[in-house]
C-alpha cells in the first residue's frame, strides 16, 4: 500500500475522514448515554436537562456530517492534474477501518482444531495482518486494485479454514460508514469481505475520476473504470444482501451504480466531440441525441437520489450535481438543435427525405400546425424554431446555474462555474446573432429532445480470476478436507513392525490419501488405523499434498524397515448452528439495521423471535447477552420515552447497555 503519512491530497482527505469518524462515535456515544438517562429518570428537572444536551449532541452531529459531506464533494483532488475545462467526476471514498489483530484467535485455532504446532504459522499470520494493513492505503492504479482484490480472495480462505459456521472467532471487525461516518463492529466475516468490495469499487471511481479527459486513451479508460466500478457495486448489492451499513444498503448501491454508469456516459459523449464538433447537419444530429442522452441518465440518477431511504444519508451536494448535469447537457441538446435550424438552410442538392427523416426523429412529436419538411424548407419557421430551442437552452442553463449558486459546496468548485458560465454566454450570444423581431408574435414552443445513443454503458463484472493468490496457510493441507467445517481427531502415529509382509490396507483418493479397504487382523488396524483414515505424514515428511500413489511410492521405499504415519480421523460434525439472529428495534427496516446485539431467548416474545437462519447479521452468544442495541443517525428526541420518534442513522437505541 501507499504511505499513510505521505502528504498527499488524497491522504489528507483520508486522515481527515478517519478523525471525523473518531469525532462521530464519540458524539454517538454521549448521545446513547443521555438516551438512556431519558428513558430511565422520572424527574422533570433532570430530563429537561438532558433533552438540552441532547440537542446540542445533535447540533453537533450535524456540523460533522455536513464536514464528511464536504469531503465526499471535493472532487478536485481526484481529478487529473492537467488543466481541464471539464464538469468535475464524483469519486467514492475508501471506507476506513481499525485495526485488526488475527495472532491469538488463528494460533488458538490451528492447534486446537487442526492439532498443529500453531508457532510454524506466525509468518502466515503476519503476512495477512500486513496485508490488512497495506489494504488501508492502496494506490490509486492497478496495482492498488490487485491488491484489494488478492485481499478478497484470501479472506476466502481464511474463512473456510478459520470461521466455522456454529461460532465465532472473537475477531471483531469495525467499518466506518463512507457517507455517515457511523462505525458497524461484527465478528462475521462477511462484513469485512463485503467493505473491501466496497473499496475496490470506490478505487475505481478514483481512477475514473484521475484520468486525463483530455486525450482518447484517458476517456476510454474513464469510461472502463467507471463500469468496473459499477461492476463491483452491483456484484456487492447482489451477493451481500444483508449488509448492516448504510454505504451498503441495496438501495444505496443502486444508486451508485447509476452514478457511475452515468459518468461513464458522459465520457462517452466527451470522446465524441473530442476532436470538436464539426458544423455539419448530420453530425450535430448525433451529438444532439448523445448529449440529449446523458442529460436523461442524470435525471434518472437526480431522481433516484431523492427517493427514501437514500435520500437522507446521499450527500446533498451530489444530488445537486445531477440536477446541474441534467440541466446543462439538455441546454446543450436544444443549442445544437438550434444551430441546425439557424445555421443550415436546405440547398438544393441535399438530400431532402434523409433531412427530414433525421430532423423527425429528434423529437417525439412536432410542435403543432409544423411538420419536419416544411420547417426544413421555409426559411422563416426554421429561425423561429430555432429560436425556441435557443430559449429553451437559456432557461436550462440558467437553472444550472441558480441551482449551483444555492449550494455552498458546489460554488466553490471554479471550474464547475466556468464551465456552467460559458456554456450559458455561448447560447446568449447564438441567441443575440439573430434576426431582431417581434417575439412576442411566435407562439412555438421547442419540443424536448429524444434522447438516443449508439454506444452501449454496461457493468463490467469483477474478473477476480485473473488475480492469483495463494492460500497463506497452504501447509495446513487441501481446503477440501482440512477445513473449519470438518472436526479431525489428533494425529495419531500408526506403527508397522518389520517384517509384517503387507500393508494390510489400500490407499485411495487424491490429496491427502486414504485409507481403505482395511485388514482388521492386520499390525496396523491393531496399533489403531480405521477405515477411512487419512494419511498425513509417513515417516516425519508431511504427507497432505500427496495422493495415492505418492503416499504409496514412500511406504514402498522404507523396504523391510519399521514404519510410521501419522493419520487423523474425520469426526462426527452434527453440531447444530446457532439459533440466534440479529434483532431490529423498533421498525428500522432489516437491511438498515447496524449494529445488533443477541437478545435473551427467555426475554423475546415468541411472536416476534428471529427466524431460525444465517442472515448476514446473525450473532453467535451464549445466552448472556442482553439488550439490543441498534445504530442510527440523528433525529430529535421527543420528550416522552413512550412517542414513536423518526429513525435516522445516529439514532442509537438501546435498552440496557450499549456496545461502545
Amino acid at each position: 500500500g501507499c504511505n499513510p503519512l505521505a502528504e498527499t491530497g488524497r491522504s489528507k482527505l483520508q486522515n481527515q475522514r478517519a478523525v471525523l469518524n473518531q469525532q462521530i462515535l464519540r458524539a454517538v456515544r454521549m448521545r446513547a448515554g443521555a438516551e438512556n438517562l431519558l428513558r430511565a429518570t422520572t424527574n422533570n428537572k433532570v430530563r429537561e436537562q438532558v433533552l438540552l444536551e441532547l440537542s446540542f449532541v445533535n447540533s453537533d452531529l450535524q456540523i460533522l456530517k455536513e464536514e464528511l459531506e464536504g469531503l465526499n464533494i471535493s472532487v478536485e483532488v481526484y481529478q487529473n492534474a492537467e488543466e481541464t475545462f471539464s464538469i468535475p467526476l464524483v469519486p467514492l471514498g475508501l471506507k476506513e477501518t481499525k485495526e485488526v489483530d488475527f495472532t491469538l484467535p488463528l494460533k488458538d485455532f490451528i492447534l486446537e482444531h487442526y492439532s498443529e504446532d500453531s508457532s510454524e504459522y506466525e509468518d502466515e499470520i503476519a503476512d495477512l495482518m500486513d496485508l490488512r494493513q497495506a489494504c488501508r492505503t492502496p494506490s490509486r492504479d492497478q496495482a492498488g486494485i490487485e491488491m484489494l482484490i488478492s485481499y478478497f480472495l484470501q479472506l476466502g480462505y481464511v474463512e473456510n479454514r478459520f470461521f466455522p459456521p456454529t461460532r465465532h472467532m472473537g475477531v471483531l471487525f469495525t467499518w466506518y460508514d463512507s457517507f455517515t461516518g457511523v462505525p458497524v463492529c461484527q465478528q462475521n466475516l462477511l462484513l469485512e469481505k463485503a467493505s473491501i468490495l466496497f473499496n475496490i469499487g470506490a478505487l475505481y471511481t478514483q481512477i475514473g475520476t484521475r484520468c486525463n479527459r483530455q486525450t482518447q486513451a484517458g476517456l476510454e479508460n474513464a469510461v472502463d473504470a467507471f463500469q468496473k466500478a459499477a461492476g463491483v457495486l452491483s456484484y456487492l448489492k447482489e451477493t451481500f444482501t444483508h449488509t448492516p451499513s448504510y454505504d451498503m444498503s441495496p438501495a444505496m448501491l443502486n444508486v451508485l451504480v447509476k452514478m457511475m454508469l452515468a459518468q461513464a456516459r458522459e465520457c462517452v459523449f466527451e470522446q465524441s466531440g473530442l476532436s470538436g464538433i464539426r458544423n455539419e447537419f448530420f453530425t450535430l444530429v448525433k451529438m444532439t441525441q448523445e448529449v440529449a442522452k446523458v442529460g436523461e441518465v442524470y435525471m434518472l440518477l437526480n431522481t433516484a437520489m431523492n427517493q427514501e431511504p437514500v435520500k437522507e444519508n446521499i450527500p446533498y451536494s451530489w444530488s445537486k450535481l445531477a440536477q446541474i448535469k441534467s440541466d446543462h447537457y439538455k441546454a446543450l441538446a436544444h443549442y445544437f438543435i438550434a444551430t441546425i435550424l439557424c445555421d443550415h438552410e436546405l440547398q438544393p442538392g441535399d438530400d431532402e427525405d434523409q433531412q427530414e427523416k433525421a430532423l423527425s426523429q429528434l423529437y417525439d412529436h412536432m410542435p403543432e400546425g409544423l411538420m419536419a419538411l416544411a420547417v426544413l424548407k421555409d426559411k422563416v419557421r426554421r429561425k423561429q424554431l430555432g429560436k425556441a430551442h435557443l430559449r429553451k437552452a437559456i432557461v436550462y442553463h440558467e437553472e444550472a446555474l441558480r441551482v449551483c449558486g444555492l449550494c455552498k459546496k458546489l460554488r466553490n468548485i471554479e471550474v464547475l462555474q466556468e464551465v456552467l458560465t460559458a456554456a450559458h454566454k455561448r447560447s446568449l450570444l447564438k441567441y443575440a446573432q439573430q434576426e431582431t423581431e417581434d417575439d412576442f408574435l411566435s407562439l412555438i414552443q421547442a419540443p424536448d429532445v429524444l434522447p438516443k445513443t449508439e454506444h452501449k454503458i454496461e457493468t463490467i463484472p469483477p474478473q477476480f480470476s485473473k488475480v492469483k493468490v495463494k492460500d497463506f496457510f497452504h501447509k495446513l493441507g487441501p481446503l477440501t478436507v482440512f477445513s473449519a467445517k470438518q472436526r479431525w481427531t489428533a494425529p495419531r502415529t500408526i506403527r508397522i513392525p518389520q517384517g509384517a509382509g503387507g500393508l494390510g490396507f489400500h490407499l485411495k483418493g487424491g490429496s491427502p490419501a486414504q485409507i481403505y479397504c482395511l485388514d482388521p487382523v492386520c499390525p496396523a488396524a491393531s496399533t489403531g488405523l480405521k477405515e477411512g483414515d487419512y494419511v498425513v505424514s509417513v515417516g516425519g515428511v508431511d504427507c497432505k499434498w500427496l495422493g495415492a500413489n505418492e503416499v504409496l511410492e514412500k511406504l514402498r521405499s522404507v523396504g523391510e524397515q519399521p514404519l510410521e504415519m501419522e493419520v487423523v480421523s474425520c469426526q462426527d460434525t452434527t453440531a447444530s448452528l446457532h439459533s440466534k439472529s440479529a434483532t431490529y428495534s423498533v421498525g428500522m427496516q432489516k437491511t438498515y439495521s447496524l449494529i445488533c446485539l443477541a437478545m435473551d431467548e427467555d426475554k423475546i416474545d415468541q411472536t416476534k423471535k428471529a427466524p431460525l437462519k444465517l442472515p448476514f447479521l446473525s450473532w453467535g452468544t451464549k445466552n448472556r447477552q442482553k439488550a439490543a442495541s441498534t445504530l442510527c443517525l440523528p433525529s430529535a428526541v421527543a420528550g416522552s420515552s413512550q412517542s414513536k420518534k423518526k429513525l435516522s442513522p445516529f439514532t442509537l437505541l438501546n435498552t440496557e447497555s450499549s456496545l461502545y
